[in-house]
């Protein structure tokens, strides 16, 4: 066969896996085997992922693949993919491109026919999110709000009104100041959860209102330290005085064994009622 008549190399797989974002033992199987049979590892800190990969006996190559090389190093990532690598993209912890880079390559990659698989695992949003005690039927995934406070009020002023679970992340050396922010713009009875440094040693998972959690974080300094996750419940309508004691126990007896917006619904038709209505006071008590 000639070179003219070649057939092209079938393009390899871009792999979008999860990593651990504490505990190392977080690594699903997948994961491992998956970051052991490609061709080379996309990561954010490659010191960093070196660690976590040698816990594991997995020696695949390494390349730096972060927020500030990400659209020069996407193309030659694209190229090598392309010929028929294999390659994965990790992020220093969790899913990558939740708030992490890879947003750039997996868009090209999407752009060339290349296939794209995820290998998922850990996430600080969905881990928090599980163990917080509040509404997970519809989430807004914010990430981390504005740097400069001006920027940040203004965000989550726009958020104000918003009816779903906001889940944010936050740095140390912000938390406070956003806490006290979001007590003045969202309302410091708003109910929130609060995880600190999840799945890791000192992890610190506090529920409570927004006025309540930022006290405590305020007054204790090492609370102000690590990695963080909030969820603050979403604005909750006014609960109409119309809501008849009979809508109100048909309503608490059908969320017993029914989603609440079912439950609403079917109490509502029963009595008559306001479906959005029984559903806000189903989800407020």
């Amino acid at each position: 066969m000639n070179a003219q008549n070649k057939k092209p190399p079938q393009s390899g797989t871009l792999y979008v896996v999860a990593t651990p974002i504490g505990n190392l033992d977080d690594l699903s199987r997948r994961a491992i085997e998956t970051l052991k049979k490609v061709d080379l590892i996309a990561c954010e800190d490659t010191r960093h992922s070196r660690r976590l990969l040698q816990a594991h006996g997995i020696d695949t190559p390494l390349v730096s693949h972060h927020q500030h090389n990400e659209h020069q190093s996407a193309p030659e990532l694209i190229r090598k993919l392309q010929a028929g690598d294999n390659i994965a993209i990790i992020s220093d912890a969790g899913t990558p491109l939740i708030s992490d880079p890879g947003f750039t390559l997996v868009r090209q990659a999407h752009a060339e026919k290349i296939p794209v698989s995820p290998v998922p695992g850990a996430s600080a949003a969905i881990a928090l999110l599980s163990a917080s005690g509040l509404p997970t039927d519809s989430f807004r995934f914010v990430g981390f709000p504005p740097a400069k406070a001006s920027q940040r009020r203004a965000r989550l002023s726009q958020l104000r009104d918003d009816p779903s679970t906001l889940v944010f992340y936050e740095s140390s050396h912000r938390i406070a100041d956003s806490l006290q922010d979001m007590v003045a713009q969202l309302g410091q009875d708003r109910l929130a959860t609060l995880g600190r440094e999840l799945t890791k040693t000192f992890e610190t998972i506090r529920h409570g209102t927004l006025a309540e959690l930022s006290e405590w974080v305020r007054h204790d300094p090492n609370q102000q330290k690590g990695e963080f996750v909030l969820a603050v419940n979403g604005h909750t309508a006014t609960i109409s005085n119309d809501i008849s004691e009979e809508q109100k126990a048909l309503a608490s007896l059908l969320k017993r064994e029914l989603p609440p917006k079912k439950a609403a619904k079917l109490a509502a038709a029963h009595h008559q009622g306001n479906a959005k209505a029984i559903y806000q006071w189903l989800i407020s008590t």
